[in-house]
């Protein structure tokens, strides 16, 4: 496609304000939905003087915990009555797909009240046994973090943040959880210790001790998500690090003492825990995934470096 179709294209795909928005800010995140093809997540963007467009498919037929792969905690999880859950890991690796399997089960089994705010929203879900209303950040709210304050007034039970990507919106999820709802959060970590750590350091110094308490007492759960390509057969298959609260993880969040999660982790096996090297370890071991891809997701490298045919001279970066 010429760069004049690529625009052509992108201009017909957005409405007039989308159009403004992007006219401002050079680039726009948006989700459509069309008869008969689907609902697209679609970013338009500048480069080089020209308009470029990348669209990602969102499936409407929602896949159940179950057809993703997912331990059966996770439904336990659904069904406490508040906290905060969070689900984390890089871009693309199927955390709002996850997510929305989840939001599905506390619709089928729950009768309760559920927001969920995301940009944009991506899988829309008809009300069963909850209510259910999607808030879209540009749309139907200025941001997360005014979403979350609306929502502590509009009587919700479960809070889904589709980003929490700054101190107030984090700091209000937390509230939040603290309060009596069940709050889900997404954050670009990519293992339980560091999402610990990458919540606390978004706050001043001079708070960050009554934050690790207020964390460790709301914190229900942080699962964090690697998806694999699978060698076996054309098809995706997840790794997840799976921190439950127990008393020893809160107590270790309280005291600041993070890096020594893993142990709490390793412990926690008859909670449904597991660090994600252990999972990655599984799935390599079934034949899954290949030894190069193991190698580059996993967190302790050493681990998987005998695998490998050619690893570097230098890993620690790899």
């Amino acid at each position: 496609m010429s760069p004049k179709m690529v625009k052509q294209a992108a201009l017909e795909l957005m409405t007039q304000e989308q159009m403004d928005v992007f006219t401002k800010e050079l680039e726009i995140d948006f989700a459509l939905s069309e008869e008969g093809l689907g609902r697209f997540r679609i970013n338009v963007f500048n480069q080089r003087g020209n308009v470029a467009m990348v669209l990602r498919f969102i499936t409407s037929d929602l896949p159940t915990l179950d057809e993703l792969g997912m331990p059966a905690q996770l439904k336990d999880l659904v069904m406490l009555k508040r906290g905060l859950i969070l689900m984390v890991g890089a871009t693309g690796a199927g955390k709002s797909t996850t997510l929305a399997a989840i939001i599905d089960v506390a619709n089928s089994t729950r009768k309760d009240h559920i927001i969920t705010v995301e940009d944009p929203i991506e899988f829309v879900h008809q009300s069963k046994g909850c209510i259910i209303n999607h808030r879209e950040v540009g749309i139907h709210t200025k941001s997360f973090s005014a979403a979350l304050r609306g929502a502590l007034r509009e009587d919700p039970d479960i809070i889904l943040v589709g980003e929490m990507r700054d101190l107030e919106t984090i700091s209000l999820a937390i509230e939040a959880a603290s309060t009596g709802h069940l709050v889900f959060g997404t954050l670009h970590t990519m293992s339980a210790p560091k999402t610990i750590d990458r919540i606390i350091e978004v706050f001043p110094a001079d708070q960050q001790n009554q934050i690790r308490s207020t964390l460790s007492d709301g914190l229900r759960a942080i699962i964090a998500q690697v998806l694999f390509k699978r060698v076996d057969k054309k098809a995706l298959c997840v790794a997840l690090e799976i921190l439950i609260a127990t008393p020893a993880a809160r107590n270790l969040i309280r005291e600041g003492k993070t890096h020594q999660i893993p142990s709490v982790i390793q412990t926690g096996k008859k909670y449904g825990m597991i660090l994600l090297d252990d999972a990655i370890m599984d799935l390599y071991e079934k034949g899954w995934i290949s030894a190069d891809d193991a190698y580059l997701k996993a967190n302790d490298k050493v681990k998987f470096r005998n695998f490998i045919k050619n690893p570097p001279a230098d890993f620690t970066e790899a």
